[in-house]
């Protein structure tokens, strides 16, 4: 039952003994007599000479976040309020854009332009998010903890709305559907709103979750979309997308990671050409563990070729623990004498080359965008820390050096936000091909760049919130955990050193030959 009683503080002033203890949180008044004997972190807190009867906003806000009064064995503590007064912190309002300086990217910020964006991908921006706070939020911190796969019932929500279409990007695909009740149409659909969509799902704090939240259908699919022939791309889109069926892009390998062409896993044809047979291992693969298809890279007699391999006799998975939560499906995949027809080769035989690099632009840039909105958000818990939280009698952000550590984090998080929106400008007005062939240096120079300003940040930002930053509950669990996962980023889709070297070998292609000092 909602307090509705007004005090004035001198009446709970009078509360100030253990057998009869009452303490003020934000123009709330909480009796926490009994609660204290039951309190995690012990009776002394709430014995303070400066807590009983007192108001304890300050110390309260100095050890818990605001979403502990929210929890209704801790509400049910409230009794009254302080007349006169209203409370000042605000609760997680569903579908709210954040006040807080930097933690909205500027096309979003009050007062703030951008030529990129239109009502359109304003009016996603806002649906998307509530979905995500309503839906994907809670169901992400459950089982970002328990480790079990996003439940079913989201993942079949997200279909009904035709957001797995549309994180493939624009195209040919969206021709028909309603997108996202309507709010964009499938025409003017492009990758600003993709990257409306991507952005926003990562605002979940949940790194593990994210990836198995279909991230496997992101990189798994689109080589099917653009290179499979039309019969087997209408079944397996179609079930995809419905969320009847899941997929995977099985490249990496415990003999390669980046260096796609070190793959060992084989494809031979039959003696009557019909069907391949394919042979190997691949290890790291996000999703695989309850994929049904896989986007599997393999050594022909042609040179490289990729091949859509169905969940059947001879393959198996298996799960890899990594510092990321087990919600990721990430595995082990071995191929024993999987027969499949050739009619699922994707492209040509021998021409995997192109069909993966020209799909690794499109996941790098997908990761990008998802870097560099998690960044974001650790720099808006990074500046709501250092405004409340006091050292030495002062709030942190009296400190020059704590100062010049966000200064850093804000710089690094707009520069990495401009230069994806020029790229995603870019790949507005570019055919897949021209992406192919012009963005694969520069996008690789930005996944280097924002996953490496993440890691400063991250760095950075454990230094701020102290002990705090590395618990994994409490005022810095969203920390301790970007901390813990940010090389994720870093390392799928290619390691930064291998993408960074890739950028300057397609700019020293491209040097003209007259070009001196």
């Amino acid at each position: 039952m909602a307090a509705t009683k007004q005090y004035t503080r001198e009446e709970v002033a009078k509360h100030n003994t253990p057998d009869d203890l009452w303490i003020i949180v934000d123009g709330k008044v909480y009796d926490v007599t009994k609660f204290k004997e039951m309190h995690p972190g012990g009776t002394s807190v709430f014995l303070d000479e400066e807590i009983p009867g007192q108001d304890a906003t300050e110390a309260f806000y100095s050890l818990h976040r605001h979403e502990v009064l929210q929890r209704p064995q801790y509400a049910r503590l409230a009794i009254g309020t302080i007349a006169g007064e209203e409370s000042v912190i605000v609760s997680r309002v569903i579908g709210e854009l954040s006040k807080v300086p930097y933690a909205e990217p500027g096309w979003l910020s009050e007062g703030y332009h951008s030529p990129y964006y239109k009502e359109s991908h304003r009016k996603l921006q806002k649906a998307v998010r509530e979905f995500v706070d309503e839906v994907l939020y809670p169901d992400a911190q459950l089982h970002e903890e328990d480790g079990k796969r996003p439940s079913l019932e989201v993942i079949e929500k997200m279909a009904a709305l035709n957001l797995h279409a549309m994180r493939m990007g624009p195209g040919k695909h969206l021709k028909g559907r309603t997108l996202m009740n309507g709010v964009v149409t499938p025409e003017e659909f492009d990758y600003f709103h993709e990257l409306v969509i991507t952005q926003e799902f990562s605002r979940i704090y949940a790194r593990g979750y994210g990836d198995g939240l279909q991230a496997g259908a992101v990189i798994g699919l689109p080589p099917v979309l653009n290179f499979a022939n039309p019969q087997l791309r209408e079944r397996v889109v179609s079930e995809v997308l419905s969320s009847k069926k899941f997929i995977s892009l099985a490249i990496s390998e415990a003999f390669a990671g980046s260096d796609v062409q070190g793959l060992k896993t084989t494809a031979r044809k039959t003696e009557d050409g019909k069907y391949w047979i394919i042979n190997g291992t691949k290890k790291w693969i996000t999703n695989g563990v309850f994929s049904d298809y896989f986007t599997v890279g393999c050594k022909t007699e042609d040179g490289f070729t990729v091949i859509l391999v169905e969940r059947g006799e001879g393959v198996e998975t298996k799960s890899i623990k990594t510092s990321y939560s087990t919600t990721a499906g990430t595995a082990y995949i071995t191929f024993e004498n999987v027969k499949v027809p050739v009619e699922n080769t994707l492209g040509p035989e021998g021409g995997g080359i192109f069909v993966i690099l020209s799909n690794f632009n499109h996941e790098r840039w997908v990761m990008c965008c998802s870097s560099a909105r998690s960044h974001r958000a650790i720099v808006e818990e990074c500046l709501k820390w250092v405004n409340q939280r006091k050292a030495f009698g002062k709030p942190l952000s009296s400190q020059a050096v704590v100062r010049s550590k966000i200064a850093a984090m804000i710089a690094r998080v707009e520069s990495v936000q401009n230069w994806l929106e020029n790229i995603t400008y870019q790949m507005n007005n570019m055919s897949y091909k021209e992406q192919a062939t012009k963005l694969a240096g520069p996008i690789g120079l930005l996944k280097m760049y924002s996953t490496r300003c993440a890691q400063d940040t991250a760095r950075d930002a454990v230094q701020i919130f102290g002990g705090r930053g590395i618990t994994k509950s409490g005022m810095g669990r969203f920390i301790e955990h970007f901390y813990r996962t940010v090389t994720f980023d870093a390392l799928l889709g290619g390691a930064e050193d291998v993408l960074g070297d890739l950028g300057v070998r397609q700019a020293m292609a491209k040097m003209p030959k007259n070009a001196r000092l």
